[in-house]
């Protein structure tokens, strides 16, 4: 067989295995022989005392070879043409003092001359066949010499024949098992040195990677979807559903649409990437890590705003389908911006009172007292659109100056519903809603710990944006008090108007940030500071009014766990 160098002086168990095999094969077949010749007696042996001799020394050989291969993992080349030339040797003896080719041992040539083929080279292989047909060959030539007629002089030449043919092909076949071996083997070191760079990549970087089935059961996770998820880190057996994990629901529900949306269904890998989804996973007493610590801590101990990437794995011709989350911890990140955002505010906010609004003031009453004089319309309505943008502004400084008011700390707690009848009572007076549209539900005694002016600020911006989007029919804005999970308590606020779209709800709480052209972009970043302020925390989430009914987008306030009386 025509192979490298390095495939003979390796010492790789493949090959020794294979040659533990040969040899313990020699030995079975030895004992066949002691078997079969031992009962057929001096009917078949024509030598009987050196058959038997030559049968103890070729088993005590073969024991010898197997405790060589075993044990004297060296020279593998020799080991195997030392075995193989002993196997000819004993073979040839066997097969002269039987009888010759009528005695049928000629197949025996098959054991050692197979061997050979498969862990010698190729031309080495072809000088064994070459030993055994001349072997053949001489024995029949003396028997013909000795004028046997019932000897045939073309099944030697026969035999001959039929083990080149074999022993090439066998060889060849050899040849190429082992060289696809030889990949296989370099692939496998080259794939396991891969895993084991990304099992170092994926525990060590920060973003959380979970790995689904389809049935939407977490098979395994990384180090930072374990922290992000109150999941154990590393664990022993699969995790479970998702939606099985209470404080895991925004997530599970996240799966199930992108699902719905053929996510699973997708022919490609680049089909099956999703538009990145923001959930908000909250704190309860379910989601700590092992040894009771909290998952989020500080100003995250409310809530963790997570960003969701679902993948499809291509697993072509696999029935399992898997499905990859990439998720990414935002808190910090939005954090961070709003910071930078109040830092420059910050600065702004004195020019703006004093060089600002002082001047605004005066455009506003010149503007003022020249409407009075005006009688001409168009001259009204340039004076109109100076007055709106006047008040336009002044409501920017207005709430930009509010964010540097803290909140004081109330002994006494407040109670929600006198103050939530009397928002509605001033909306009716001032924004002319009609009655019923706003319906306020659950009145019970709930009380919290939050100032007045801020919670009121909080609620009627809240309202006046659900007027203006509700279609105004009674009921079509619903005010709610609900108790939310971990003991905190929860004033949900939503309407019949048009869903928030995605798009939009990643930026709903950024400052300066609005689709309409009245408004300032401040008034829901200023909710939630203030909200942040009194320790509570304020969010856009799609809630289930049942189990039958279809999520809907709401506006959720949540309070600290300790405000509930």
């Amino acid at each position: 067989m025509k192979q490298s160098e390095p495939i003979f002086e390796d010492t790789r168990d493949t090959f020794w295995r294979t040659l533990q095999t040969f040899a313990l094969t020699r030995m079975v077949i030895v004992a066949v022989l002691f078997g079969y010749f031992g009962w057929a007696g001096s009917k078949v042996v024509r030598y009987q005392q050196e058959f038997w001799t030559i049968c103890v020394i070729y088993m005590a050989l073969a024991l010898v070879f197997v405790l060589l291969a075993t044990y004297a993992r060296r020279r593998f080349l020799l080991q195997v043409s030392v075995q193989i030339a002993v196997d000819l040797a004993a073979i040839s003896l066997l097969y002269i003092s039987v009888g010759g080719i009528k005695s049928g041992l000629a197949i025996l040539y098959l054991f050692p001359l197979a061997g050979g083929a498969i862990l010698a080279p190729l031309v080495l292989a072809l000088f064994f066949v070459s030993i055994a047909t001349l072997v053949m060959l001489a024995e029949n030539g003396y028997q013909l010499l000795n004028a046997n007629a019932d000897i045939s002089s073309s099944q030697a030449g026969l035999y001959g024949a039929a083990f080149f043919v074999v022993i090439f092909a066998i060889n060849r076949l050899a040849d190429r098992l082992i060289k696809q071996e030889s990949l296989a083997r370099g692939r496998g070191k080259a794939l396991y040195v891969q895993q084991a760079i990304n099992r170092l990549v994926i525990a060590d970087m920060d973003d959380g990677v979970l790995v689904l089935d389809r049935k939407g059961r977490v098979l395994t996770s990384n180090p930072a979807a374990a922290r992000m998820l109150g999941l154990t880190f590393p664990h022993e057996k699969t995790y479970g559903k998702l939606s099985d994990m209470v404080w895991l629901t925004p997530i599970a529900e996240a799966y199930a649409a992108w699902s719905a949306n053929a996510g699973l269904h997708a022919t490609t890998q680049g089909q099956s990437q999703a538009k990145p989804t923001f959930v908000l996973l909250k704190h309860n007493e379910q989601s700590t890590l092992q040894g009771g610590t909290t998952i989020w801590g500080g100003r995250r101990e409310l809530a963790a705003r997570l960003k969701l990437r679902f993948a499809r794995a291509d697993t072509a011709g696999v029935q399992e389908e898997r499905v990859v989350v990439f998720l990414q911890d935002v808190t910090e990140i939005e954090n961070q911006a709003q910071q930078l955002k109040l830092a420059s505010m910050g600065r702004l906010t004195a020019s703006i009172a004093h060089e600002v609004r002082n001047p605004l003031s005066a455009i506003g009453h010149a503007a003022s007292l020249l409407s009075e004089d005006e009688t001409e319309a168009a001259r009204q309505r340039m004076l109109k659109i100076i007055t709106d943008n006047v008040a336009r502004l002044n409501r920017m400084i207005e709430d930009i100056l509010k964010l540097s008011r803290k909140a004081h700390q109330y002994k006494e707690p407040l109670a929600l519903a006198p103050l939530l009848e009397d928002i509605v009572n001033e909306l009716r007076e001032t924004r002319a809603a009609k009655d019923g549209v706003i319906a306020i539900v659950d009145l019970a005694p709930h009380r919290v710990r939050f100032d007045p002016l801020h919670l009121r600020e909080i609620i009627l911006n809240l309202l006046t944006n659900a007027l203006r989007y509700a279609s105004g029919a009674p009921g079509s804005i619903r005010v709610e008090i609900v108790a939310g999970a971990g003991h905190r308590l929860e004033l949900h606020i939503c309407d019949d108007g048009p869903q928030i779209s995605a798009t939009v709800r990643a930026h709903l709480f950024e400052p300066f940030y609005t689709t309409s052209s009245k408004g300032t972009g401040l008034g829901l970043y200023l909710a939630r500071e203030l909200c942040l302020n009194n320790g509570a925390m304020l969010n856009y989430e799609y809630r289930s009014e049942g189990e039958n009914s279809s999520p809907s987008g709401r506006f959720v306030i949540t309070f600290a766990a300790d405000d509930v009386a």
